[in-house]
């Protein structure tokens, strides 16, 4: 495995040390518009980040008896992250309660009184000025316990809320979200995105528009990073959800006077986002007000003994929990494709 930055492809690195994992794990009520998400078991999608919160807390789910996966079986990128903890484990492993229906057991958890939100082509319903104050008082609070901080999210149907975010902030990125499935259902996301856009007029502000199109995680970490970032290194992880999360975060500079101290932050993600012929990160990156630190890492499953993981390479899954981070932290600890394949092999077998 290696690492390598996304915008000039010169092989890097994520900091050295050991890193604290928080996982901001959210519902928005899109991922129940029928076919917009796979990632989760069709009828239970909004469990998805309870289960995952579960699994890279304690190899194992108490909401439901599997993991979870998608449709085909593919199951979820949580195995990435729980794998590369086994073998060079994180200083801790938090989750932020940023609207689940279901809360997940034996977690370190952190509440914020924050209700999931509503689907987004009858307007999310959330107070986004509130959600994103929340963020950056807990980036004031948060105490660090290793050398930096990764921090992942578990949001399904949350490249629809991220897409919609972006276009109601003015950005030009229509075309460049990823998605969980292979085949993306473009007309339904188009549809549900379209929908929640005729909501906004232009007598609106930033903060009125997003609270009908966004959602709670990438407000949440938009906020979080503009606090945090002023007081030690964060690796946002994740593909282009986690992109908007920095265009929010960038766009809404004027409005509160503040912005990321953007050289302390990176954004860190697989090789099968990044290059994704589905979406393009990079150009997402590009509308920013300055040029990020991002980052993929190389991983492949093609000498795996589990046929199901091979989807991963076919571009099914791509990314989420914190993967492409975890890959890059692996890599920054000196394991291998080989020894970071055998260990979720085991954990696969363990289920």
């Amino acid at each position: 495995m290696k690492t390598y930055n996304i915008l000039t492809n010169k092989q890097t690195s994520l900091p050295s040390g050991r890193a604290d994992f928080l996982l901001a794990a959210s519902v928005t009520k899109t991922c129940e518009i029928e076919g917009i998400t796979q990632a989760g078991i069709p009828g239970m999608i909004p469990l998805t980040p309870t289960l995952d919160a579960e699994y890279i807390s304690n190899e194992k789910v108490f909401s439901l008896g599997e993991l979870a996966e998608t449709p085909t079986g593919v199951p979820s990128p949580a195995l990435i992250t729980r794998a590369t903890h086994n073998l060079a484990a994180f200083s801790s492993i938090e989750i932020l309660d940023l609207g689940l229906q279901t809360q997940p057991q034996n977690c370190t958890l952190h509440h914020f009184d924050i209700k999931p939100s509503e689907a987004i082509n009858s307007g999310a319903n959330i107070d986004a000025k509130e959600i994103f104050s929340k963020g950056m008082a807990f980036g004031r609070s948060y105490e660090l316990r290793g050398n930096y901080l990764i921090l992942g999210e578990s949001t399904p149907a949350g490249t629809t809320t991220a897409t919609a975010s972006a276009l109601a902030l003015g950005y030009d990125c229509a075309n460049d979200f990823s998605s969980s499935f292979l085949n993306v259902p473009n007309d339904i996301k188009t549809k549900t995105i379209n929908a929640a856009l005729k909501h906004l007029d232009e007598r609106m502000d930033n903060f009125e528009k997003l609270s009908i199109v966004s959602d709670n995680m990438l407000l949440f970490c938009a906020g979080f990073l503009v606090e945090a970032s002023k007081r030690f290194q964060i690796v946002l992880a994740g593909g282009t959800q986690m992109a908007a999360a920095l265009l929010i975060a960038d766009a809404l500079r004027e409005d509160i006077l503040m912005r990321i101290k953007h050289d302390n932050v990176m954004l860190a993600t697989t090789q099968w986002v990044a290059q994704d012929k589905h979406s393009n990160i990079k150009h997402i990156l590009e509308q920013l007000s300055y040029t990020p630190n991002a980052v993929y890492t190389t991983f492949s499953f093609a000498n795996t003994e589990i046929p199901i993981l091979k989807k991963y390479d076919e571009g099914e899954a791509k990314e989420g929990v914190g993967a492409g981070a975890a890959l890059g932290y692996a890599t920054s600890h000196e394991i291998t494709t080989e020894q970071l394949l055998e260990q979720i092999e085991i954990l696969i077998y363990s289920l």
